[in-house]
């Protein structure tokens, strides 16, 4: 017995000292009997790439870009081309006057309501334009102004700017949104869809009824 494994020893060294040849080519089969192993066949899946990272928002993704989007409306650019050629007295349109504070809704060409509001300060100033609503989200919080809570949240850009239920101080104070009462906010927020039209103009009215004519 003792002789039996004397061999085999000396059989194995044998065969490990011939089957390194000096020369062997790089991709040779023999080689990749030698070639170290990093991780065993049970982990051997964690030396691959990680799947999900294709799933990443691209990293100049805006925070605001990825929010959980209700409806899929259409692209910003073709909903504010969409939005300047509208015809203002169909269907609920919405105005908002900066230097006067408020916001006059209209439904087919109708005065139906209106309410104080609180736009951009200086530095954050609201800009003006027709725009569309491009997103509706009931609860909503800022993932650029330390988390507030933006309730009733009406998107109009994708770079920051909604209607939203907000405290109202009685001049400008937001970062650029239209702050509304809580009250008038969940029931504008009633009334509108991805057909509604907002403008924001540097106007005020003579009355609640000619807003519609600032468009």
């Amino acid at each position: 017995m003792k002789r039996l494994s004397l061999f085999c020893a000396i059989a194995g060294l044998t065969l490990g000292t011939a089957s390194l040849p000096q020369t062997r080519a790089v991709d040779t089969p023999v080689l990749l009997l030698y070639a170290p192993i990093d991780c065993t066949p049970t982990v051997a899946y964690s030396c691959a790439p990680i799947v999900g990272e294709q799933s990443r928002p691209p990293s100049d993704a805006t925070p605001d870009a990825r929010l959980e989007v209700v409806q899929a409306p259409p692209s910003e650019d073709e909903a504010a081309v969409a939005a300047r050629s509208a015809d203002p007295t169909e269907g609920v349109r919405v105005v908002v006057s900066l230097p006067g504070q408020m916001v006059y809704v209209f439904r087919d060409g109708e005065f139906i309501d209106s309410s104080p509001v609180s736009t951009g300060k200086s530095g954050h100033r609201t800009p003006t334009g027709t725009f569309p609503i491009l997103q509706k989200k009931v609860r909503h919080r800022s993932s650029t102004y330390d988390n507030a809570p933006m309730p009733y949240m009406q998107r109009l850009t994708w770079r920051g700017i909604a209607l939203h239920a907000g405290d109202l101080p009685g001049y400008p104070a937001s970062h650029g949104c239209i702050r509304m009462p809580w009250s008038f906010a969940k029931k504008l927020y009633g009334l509108t869809d991805y057909d509604t039209k907002v403008t924001v103009t540097d106007q005020e009215p003579e009355s609640a009824e000619a807003a519609l004519d600032l468009v």
